[in-house]
């Protein structure tokens, strides 16, 4: 591998000398031969950020997302294993070498995120450490080692944040060829001789557990020091996950978007376990992953009793997957989604709250955002058929115990009045509108499991959307403790209106359990069908901007915001009015709109896949406007051909004949053959395989 002309590594190593001695800085990457130097893209874990110099032998080589130095941190395989990460340096041309291990670098860095850092020296190419951050994962501890491929002369490390203590310690000279290193802010140096042509290669790996843990990983997963061998491995990993759905569309940069977008769906929930199986829980305490069925935990059922190994998953952005990115597993990659759903319920047995997970990441809970979304997957599971016996009744209990736990963000006030008050607890409405649809998902599970008591609660439950609806205004709007509406109502505003991250316009829409009932309060079919023409065509002001977060124009058709997740089925209500067709030009004008094959290619933030799973199942032709229901709603299909490759062996293929960028507009749609005679298509369709059909057209019909 040879560097490009007029290129040499003293070029790198004099930068590298004026960052480190000037500065204190480090270069993160320097791309040679014409490549200009950037900074490390962000891992979906910023525990330990090992920065080093990376040689691309040709551009190729950068393009591919499976192989470049930046994806190449998220996983060999799609869900983004935690535990390892993979890296090759390639040397200069002779003489010293040097290698930094950077473990102060993180995203949303702050003084006193790190609260410790630990590294230790096992030999002469092996080092193990920790890292401890605070905020988010406020306990996270991230164990780590890594492996070169040939010894270090000399080591040591600087400390860049204020000792306090020091203690005996001081004895030593820790910061030369000293096997322990320890402080706040911490990078360490490893020199190495080297000879012309030499390469100095390294294996990185990540553990939950311990730094036993993350040697294990490292001697399973890459038991060798082929680097073309793991990123041919990387490579076929993908090409496995990203062909379990194989389209055909009109141009290059849709076919870029939508594997793009596929790609996203596969990166997160992240695989969090050691390869023997082994987690630090919610409690804090080391697990396996192995799933105790029902009566092994207390219930009284006939199902098997013997455990099952299951694949323990983290990451769960449950206020934004719930909508679609779970729903898109349960079809594609049942398995996977299972033992998300598994994973889940092992966080309700850990949790000393008792609560199925709101936004947990790394054996933390984060308690983001609002709702209690995971029983909308778990119902969506349950529903479909991808959880069953008593696995499904176990998840049942905990839904109804998560939705009943009082002391969770004005629950109790909620079961008390029907609604959350805004006097009592912020973004009232917002809420109240998310625990409706939560127990109406919760009632869809319990009718599939044929638990009658529960199923009346929670389905009454589900139409608390109708107490913060105000007929005056046609609006959801914040009431008080005493079931005043209250005053100043701005229907434009984000601030101070009862909602989070989204306005009175869009959020009076999520009623995705009842668009029927919504639609009467709202004076029929067509007045909802005004409204949303509304929606779409308004013009928001400046100032609507100066209170937002995550939203900017550029994720804003009129006022609908699909930069944010709250509006992203609204699209789809034009299937309960008498113009259908409508439903079909906007999905496709938001596919043009808020997509690209570009680095700012998105909307809004991709808020881990959901963003990215819209455009997957909008692509395809239909989308799930309310998990836990069995069905997808039809839209107008982006794609000429999809394959869809069941885990059950067989296929479910979407055809769109006379497919344009004209011809966005629906006039026929048959299932095998035969007219569908339906404005959606239901799991079990999708689940026997078959063949969809979408006769498009330039006019509606």
């Amino acid at each position: 591998m040879s560097l490009a002309a007029g290129k040499t590594w003293n070029q790198w190593v004099g930068n590298y000398n004026e960052f480190t001695k000037a500065t204190g800085q480090i270069n993160r990457w320097v791309r040679v031969g014409g490549w200009e130097k950037v900074a490390t893209p962000a891992g979906t874990f910023d525990a330990i950020a090992m920065q080093v110099v990376m040689r691309l032998d040709d551009e190729e080589f950068w393009r591919w997302p499976t192989t470049c130095n930046y994806a190449v941190w998220y996983a060999p395989a799609a869900h983004a294993v935690v535990r390892e990460e993979r890296r090759a340096q390639y040397v200069e041309k002779g003489g010293d070498a040097h290698i930094i291990l950077d473990m102060m670098h993180g995203i949303y860095n702050y003084e006193g995120k790190n609260v410790w850092t630990y590294a230790r020296i096992v030999d002469d190419h092996t080092i193990v450490g920790f890292r401890q951050t605070d905020g988010w994962a406020r306990t996270r501890t991230v164990y780590f080692a890594m492996e070169f491929s040939r010894p270090f002369e000399h080591y040591g490390y600087k400390e860049f944040a204020k000792q306090d203590y020091r203690g005996f310690w001081r004895k030593f000279d820790q910061y030369r060829d000293f096997p322990e290193m320890a402080g706040k802010q911490l990078r360490a140096w490893f020199d190495f001789k080297t000879n012309p042509g030499d390469k100095i290669q390294v294996k990185f790996a990540l553990s939950p557990v311990s730094t036993d843990g993350a040697l294990t990983n490292i001697r399973d997963e890459i038991p060798h020091w082929n680097f073309d061998r793991t990123r041919r491995e990387g490579q076929a990993a993908w090409e496995k996950e990203l062909s379990r759905v194989a389209v055909t569309m009109d141009s290059r940069d849709d076919l870029t978007s939508f594997y793009t977008s596929l790609y996203h769906t596969m990166i997160s929930p992240t695989v969090y376990m050691d390869a023997d199986g082994q987690y630090k829980g919610i409690d804090q305490n080391v697990h396996t992953a192995m799933w105790k069925p029902a009566r092994q935990q207390g219930r009284n059922t006939a199902h098997d009793s013997k455990q099952r190994s299951f694949t323990n998953y983290t990451t769960f952005s449950l206020w934004d997957t719930f909508r679609a990115l779970h729903p898109l597993m349960n079809i594609i990659e049942p398995t996977r989604d299972r033992d998300m759903a598994r994973s889940m319920l092992a966080h309700y047995d850990q949790s000393p709250e008792h609560m199925l997970p709101v936004w947990s990441h790394y054996g933390n809970e984060n308690w983001c955002m609002i709702g209690y979304h995971s029983v909308s997957v778990l119902a969506d599971a349950i529903v479909t058929g991808n959880l069953t016996g008593s696995e499904a009744n176990t998840a049942l209990d905990t839904m109804v115990q998560t939705a009943h736990t009082g002391y969770y963000d004005g629950i109790s006030w909620y079961e008390k009045l029907g609604y959350v008050p805004e006097d009592k607890n912020s973004t009232s409405v917002s809420k109240t509108l998310e625990y409706a649809y939560d127990d109406w998902a919760i009632a869809q599970a319990a009718q599939k499991l044929g638990r009658t008591a529960v199923y009346n609660e929670f389905i009454k439950r589900s139409q608390n959307w109708r107490n913060v609806w105000d007929p005056s205004v046609r609006f959801m709007r914040p009431k008080d403790s005493s079931g005043k509406f209250l005053p100043n109502f701005d229907a434009q505003k984000t601030e101070g209106q009862g909602f989070i991250e989204g306005n009175a316009w869009n959020y009076s829409l999520f009623v995705p359990q009842d668009p029927e009932g919504l639609a009467t309060v709202m004076g029929g079919k067509a007045k909802l069908a005004k409204y949303l023409d509304e929606l779409f065509t308004m013009h928001l002001p400046d100032s609507f901007f100066a209170e937002t977060e995550d939203i900017t124009r550029d994720g804003i058709v009129g006022g609908y915001i699909h930069g944010n997740e709250p509006a992203h089925h609204v699209a789809y209500l034009y299937n309960w009015t008498d113009e259908p067709w409508t439903t079909q030009s906007r999905v496709r004008g938001i596919l043009r709109q808020q997509y690209k094959a570009a680095p700012d290619g998105l909307g809004g933030n991709d808020d881990c896949g959901q963003m990215s799973a819209w455009y997957v199942f909008s692509s395809i032709g239909f989308y799930p406007v309310a998990p836990a229901s069995g069905k997808y709603m039809l839209g107008s299909p982006a794609v000429k051909t999809a394959v869809i490759r069941l885990e059950n062996g067989r296929t479910f293929t979407v055809e769109a004949r006379n497919q344009g960028e004209q011809n966005v507009y629906v006039s026929r749609v048959t299932l095998n053959g035969r007219d569908l005679g339906r404005r959606y298509v239901i799991y079990s369709d999708i689940a026997a395989g078959g063949r969809l059909v979408f006769f498009m057209s330039d006019k509606h019909a």
